[in-house]
């Protein structure tokens, strides 16, 4: 459906249909409330509802001290091993560590060097989409928006699976490697065709390097003349490494998770958890911090000014500037409180580069801004909730300067975080064994059936 011109009948129409909707339908927070139902399955403290159990990931932001909520420093582990641990570990070794992750995640130990190189090998034999597909699936059918196209392509792989219904362990986890090793090729051809469709530019597909992990098989497909530096690689799988996985409890693994209790196959499953993460309330929220940040540079004058820097939080808080949701973008998380153990690492990281690419004062911009947002959140609000910049306002930046486009970024964050949804569809399978099925207290106005003509 085309969109609507705003003075045709058509759009009349929607409009009176609108407002016929909203006549009839509210349901006021307080209702919420009164009837003690936890809106978005959270607590009153923001806290969320403990919907089940798993050995993947934990999360933790905060302590219940007397059952108040008391903020803590952010750690993050996988498999109970410290984000910081592997990361310094991959660091000290001289190697790439989205492949050692994705070994961690879905089996619960690190590999050995031989297990390393055999999930190395398998994601490269894996890497290559179906004969035909791009052209039937990707090509033919371009989208502006290659979430979506990321989306319905991993449906489409339904279609090219001999077994695609099969429930089975092994069949899951034979799906589940070849759905992480294809994702970048999908973006990849996704963004190629976006390029040449709608922005009538040429498209370029490289083949792939035995030797390459991902983060490099990414630049490789991305880069017009397939260069790119070690440092750039490390960074790029240093993203991966910290988007590859955050608890069951998140949207789009949740996502993953109840249609996996359903009894559905991988790929409706996953297609469902890449239609989570687009929303800008989950992973688009990364596309939506640089867009805010964009608009401050040009508004604020003075970039080391903070009081001017400060003046303009307000407004954004205030929904007098930004995109009117009165959100700054990137500060603030459902568990984290007073840091990001991702945002932390990422920071730090991204430094080097950015004295290499002439983006010091950039960064610095950022920093003033993670540094005074929380006190223009209170000035603003009153709420002494604590706040920190999570993982998502400092990601764009990192891409930015390692040149991945920004239509993008949140695709990037997909493309690492399906180790995740994979690791927890598995576990799903093997250990649930339960439809999810909560309840919705319904709130029926009573009223009598009136006959047609009667009304």
């Amino acid at each position: 459906m085309q969109r609507l011109n705003k003075e045709s009948p058509q759009s009349t129409t929607i409009q009176e249909l609108c407002v016929e909707y909203r006549k009839n339908n509210s349901i006021s927070r307080e209702e919420y409330t009164r009837n003690r139902v936890k809106r978005g399955l959270r607590n009153p403290d923001g806290t969320g509802v403990m919907a089940g159990l798993t050995h993947v990931c934990n999360v933790h932001g905060y302590l219940i001290d007397d059952g108040d909520k008391v903020p803590d420093k952010g750690r993050l582990t996988y498999r109970g091993i410290s984000i910081e641990d592997i990361v310094a570990g991959c660091e000290t070794e001289g190697r790439y560590g989205f492949e050692e992750i994705v070994w961690l995640l879905i089996f619960g130990k690190l590999p050995n060097r031989r297990q390393y190189d055999r999930m190395c090998n398998l994601l490269y034999d894996n890497r290559e989409l179906p004969e035909y597909f791009p052209e039937d699936m990707i090509l033919k059918a371009p989208s502006k928006n290659i979430m979506n196209k990321l989306a319905r392509s991993v449906m489409a792989l339904y279609s090219y699976d001999d077994d695609p219904e099969d429930g089975s362990l092994e069949n899951n986890m034979r799906q589940s490697i070849s759905l992480i090793a294809r994702m970048p090729s999908i973006m990849a051809y996704a963004y190629q065709v976006k390029r040449r469709h709608f922005d009538k530019e040429s498209m370029f597909f490289h083949p792939y390097e035995p030797g390459h992990r991902s983060a490099e098989a990414i630049l490789n497909a991305l880069r017009p003349n397939r260069e790119f530096t070690r440092r750039e690689a490390e960074l790029l799988d240093l993203c991966m490494v910290l988007h590859a996985e955050h608890g069951g409890g998140n949207n789009s693994t949740f996502t993953t998770r109840v249609l996996t209790s359903a009894g559905t196959d991988i790929y409706s499953a996953i297609g469902a958890a890449v239609g989570s993460l687009k929303g800008f309330r989950h992973g688009g929220a990364n596309h939506r911090v640089r867009l805010m940040m964009q608009e401050i540079m040009e508004q604020v004058s003075d970039w080391r000014d903070e009081d001017e820097i400060s003046a303009y939080l307000e407004k954004i808080l205030k929904g007098e500037a930004g995109d009117g949701s009165g959100l700054i973008y990137g500060m603030g998380h459902a568990i984290y409180t007073i840091s990001d153990p991702r945002a932390v690492i990422l920071k730090t990281k991204a430094r080097g580069l950015a004295q290499e690419k002439g983006y010091e004062e950039k960064l610095s911009l950022y920093e003033r801004v993670e540094k005074l947002s929380p006190a223009a959140f209170y000035k603003v609000t009153g709420n002494e909730k604590v706040i920190s910049a999570n993982v998502d306002f400092y990601s764009g930046l990192v891409y930015e300067m390692l040149g991945i486009p920004e239509e993008l970024f949140t695709p990037m964050f997909a493309v690492s975080r399906i180790a995740g949804w994979c690791s927890h569809r598995i576990e799903e399978l093997t250990t649930g064994g339960r439809i999810m099925r909560p309840a919705y207290r319904a709130l029926p106005v009573k009223q009598q059936y009136i006959p047609l003509d009667e009304r």
